[in-house]
């Protein structure tokens, strides 16, 4: 039996194909996602500016198993304990900072950062030029030197921590291996450690092992020796320990993966099966033929699973090139849109490729089984009967399975509607609803279009005449033939719908969040580490300003709700009033001066604590705190927050100092004027940059399409492998009726009239698909605007909807008419003898 399944693959091809593509694609993308899954899990980040050392040192970047999202640094003590471990050549303490070089009141390539001169041989560096930093000294690296123009003695301006300094050139470093990295500046330690305001806190130690001593084994006595005080690093992770917070992305990259990656298997996995269904239905005469002949079940079955068996080792094994490039591609997207850095290297090994190996011939073998064992039990007689029209669909399994799949959709959709609250994983349940009630419908689309055809026969006969007669008797007669058309469009449409509408809400609600919550006119943004504390009075003294407030950013931890994460914004408490929309508060946000906290009426709630109570919390470098609650204020689900001062903020983020400022404009001032002011002040913080609230609004809305344009690359590679499998379908389907075409024309019918009963047929298609993906849509868009903008009907332009459906009827004409008009270019006599 094996040899004649090879055989009935050569003269199968486009059976065969539509399903080797299915299974070729489908494996490729789920490799895609579980390399993207893989990469979240590792976060690998090879050596740069720490690659001179096999071993690095560096702070606790957890708290309770979740990531930090500020440094961490390490004290004395860890330096100790590392010293004193036998085996310990050399520990090499590094500490890194803001420091820009300034030229003319310009920041020379701002980013650049400030480090001990012990670190220079991590990288390594090693001195072209003069000698090593002392007290009132820096030696710059070529780069730098080059930017501004700078010489072994000379001095330069540098902006350290928001405030402008003199130093003296002592010398010119040049990086001995690797790729260029950021420009930097070497200080002597102590002076590097007083600038940086760390007290004898480092951020990371290299380790270079005694001669003799491995690596390997000197790691794990490192980290017996240094406890939970510290987290050693070896081979590809050691580039974290120059990355701060990036362990925080390793969330969303692995949700990212873990929803579309479970979306990509049920919809190949769908896909395959319903390909290799059709296939196999298209065969039933060829079936039913073996079975007259005297061919017993278990051959027929053989027969089957051994075509699938060929199938499926040469489609996953081609998709492994693919699929590897795939991943790249998305990866490519999430690196490139800042949701991970770029550092972090892509990796998928060998479980993703056996996972989507896996998936697409564990869907072909289901099928394989479930169709062969049909074709198999039917007696000769009854299958040469059944086999010239399908007309059996409803089976025990298949309500089951259609049952077991709209009913999960539905829970999925109520959980989200009644159980989930406004987040990052309100997505998590939303999405799949839709998936999963597109699948049951599309089990069902037998019945549903049997049932349909017969609604619109009068006013489709009416409408279109012989052609829509024809189309009805064809639809009705083989209404399994035409499901099989139907159901992927409907998981297209239902997938497509459902995810658009979803982000487009997102989108506005968060933008007219965002509007509603600042009430700033201007910001004022450093690109040089931060503003130093004269800044602010500086800018509340511009005359027209009505407040200002700094501003810090960071993601913190509430020990009372089991430490999950949550949103801190560091303010000023004279300026916060004027710049942030805080409603009905209770308490006074005057009061928020050292350890103070406010937070909205439901965090309160949430968390059990009222006025005067403290509230216990983790900073994002992870020191723990318990401020003192001084006011509420009324909840916005879109900005939840605990609001900090900001002197008590900023020490505890990885740059140390407010790197925004917000400003209010007084009723009926000149905008010119105020401007004006704001330019002068940004003059005399040199990288300071002054936006309105137009900018501001746009570079919010820049944020917000972050990590939405990754969405959309993940959700378009999944719809574009539904509209494959939707060509595929419909072109299979439409070479297989050319027999069929043959003999209405050789019985009178012309190329319109059979062009014309297609159109027709494609037309109701199409409206059954739209119908059944628009109904399975809704299980995602409903309960999704419910929470996210109290509404049933989603936010969005009604463009979204119909460019979908324009896109499937596109499919639908283009995969149906095109095949069609190019098969009656063979003479009908020629046609009518292939097989029906």
């Amino acid at each position: 039996m094996l040899l004649l399944a090879l055989r009935t693959l050569k003269f199968r091809k486009t059976g065969f194909i539509a399903t080797f593509v299915a299974m070729f694609l489908g494996a490729a993308i789920v490799m895609a996602c579980g390399g993207l899954m893989e990469t979240g899990v590792r976060m690998a980040a090879p050596p740069q500016r720490l690659a001179g050392v096999p071993i690095v040192v560096t702070g606790q970047q957890t708290h309770d198993s979740t990531a930090l999202t500020e440094r961490n640094r390490i004290d004395q003590g860890v330096l100790d304990s590392v010293k004193a471990v036998p085996g310990v050549g050399s520990a090499l303490p590094d500490l890194s900072f803001p420091a820009t070089v300034v030229v003319g009141g310009k920041a020379v390539d701002a980013g650049s950062a400030g480090h001990t001169w012990s670190s220079a041989g991590l990288t390594p560096y090693a001195l072209a030029e003069g000698s090593a930093p002392g007290g009132g000294q820096v030696a710059l690296d070529g780069k730098l030197a080059a930017d501004t123009g700078a010489t072994v003695g000379s001095v330069v301006q540098l902006t350290v921590r928001g405030t402008e300094r003199s130093f003296t050139v002592s010398g010119i470093v040049r990086q001995n291996t690797g790729a260029p990295l950021k420009p930097s500046l070497f200080f002597a330690d102590a002076q590097a450690r007083q600038l940086a305001g760390a007290g004898g806190s480092y951020d990371n130690i290299g380790v270079l092992p005694a001669p003799g001593t491995q690596p390997a084994a000197l790691a794990k006595a490192l980290g017996s020796a240094v406890g939970g005080r510290a987290t050693v690093l070896t081979g590809e992770r050691r580039g974290l320990a120059d990355l701060p917070g990036t362990l925080a992305s390793r969330q969303t990259v692995t949700i990212l993966a873990a929803i579309f990656g479970s979306w990509a298997v049920l919809i190949v996995m769908f896909g395959v099966a319903s390909t290799l269904g059709l296939s196999l239905q298209q065969r039933a005469h060829e079936m039913a033929l073996l079975r007259a002949i005297g061919t017993t079940s278990r051959q027929v079955r053989r027969m089957i699973l051994g075509e699938t068996a060929v199938l499926s080792v040469l489609a996953t094994a081609l998709a492994i090139g693919p699929g590897y490039l795939i991943g790249k591609l998305l990866y490519g997207q999430l690196t490139g849109n800042g949701v991970v850095s770029k550092e972090i290297t892509f990796h998928e090994g060998w479980i993703p490729i056996a996972v989507g190996a896996v998936a697409a011939v564990a869907a072909a073998l289901g099928a394989a089984l479930f169709a062969g064992r049909k074709a198999a039990r039917t007696k000769p007689v009854a299958a040469l009967a059944e086999s010239t029209l399908q007309t059996r669909w409803l089976t025990t399994t298949r309500l089951v399975l259609a049952l077991f799949f709209m009913v999960n959709g539905v829970m999925l959709s109520v959980i989200t509607a009644t159980v989930m609250t406004d987040g990052p994983t309100l997505a998590s349940t939303a999405g799949p609803a839709s998936v999963l009630f597109a699948i049951g419908l599309a089990l069902l689309a037998p019945g549903i279009t049997k049932a349909v055809t017969v609604v619109v026969g009068w006013p489709v006969r009416a409408l279109s005449g012989l052609s829509g007669y024809l189309a009805l008797r064809n639809a009705r007669t083989n209404n399994v033939r035409m499901a099989g058309a139907v159901a992927p469009i409907v998981l297209l449409i239902g997938i497509a719908t459902g995810t658009l509408y979803m982000q487009s809400t997102e989108d506005q609600v968060s933008a007219r969040s965002y509007a509603e919550d600042v009430l700033a006119d201007y910001q004022l943004t450093s690109a040089t580490g931060g503003f130093g504390p004269g800044v602010i009075g500086s800018v509340r003294g511009v005359p027209g300003v009505a407040g200002a407030s700094e501003l810090v950013s960071s993601i913190g931890f509430v020990d009372a709700a089991g430490g999950s994460t949550t949103d801190l914004r560091g303010v000023s408490a004279d300026g916060v009033r004027q710049t942030l929309a805080l409603n009905s508060p209770h308490g006074s946000i005057g009061d928020l001066h050292g350890d103070t906290v406010a937070l909205s009426d439901k965090q309160a709630k949430d968390y059990g604590v009222r006025l005067g109570d403290t509230l216990k919390i983790h900073f994002g470098d992870g020191t723990a705190a318990a401020p003192r609650v001084v006011a509420t204020y009324a909840d916005d689900p879109q900005q939840e927050y605990l609001l900090l001062p900001a002197d008590v903020l900023a020490p505890h983020t990885t740059a140390g100092l407010p790197a925004k400022i917000l400003v209010r404009a007084a009723a009926g001032a000149d905008p010119a004027a105020i401007r004006s002011g704001l330019n002068a002040v940004a003059a005399a913080a040199p990288g300071t940059t002054v936006a309105d609230r137009s900018a501001l609004t746009a570079s919010n809305n820049q944020i917000q399409q972050i990590l939405v344009s990754s969405n959309y690359t993940i959700v378009a590679m999944i719809v574009g492998y539904a509209a494959i499998t939707v060509i595929n379908t419909l072109v299979a389907v439409t070479r297989k009726r050319q027999g069929e075409f043959g003999l209405q024309r050789l019985t009178g019918a012309t190329k319109a009239q059979v062009l014309g009963m297609l159109s027709v047929e494609g037309a109701l298609v199409a409206v059954i698909a739209t119908l059944l993906g628009t109904v399975a849509s809704a299980t995602t868009i409903v309960p999704y605007s419910l929470v996210k903008a109290d509404s049933v009907l989603p936010k969005g332009s009604i463009g979204i909807y119909l460019a979908i459906v324009g896109g499937a009827l596109a499919l639908i004409f283009g995969a149906t008419l095109f095949p069609s008009w190019r098969g009656m270019r063979t003479p009908p006599i020629e046609t009518a003898r292939s097989p029906a």
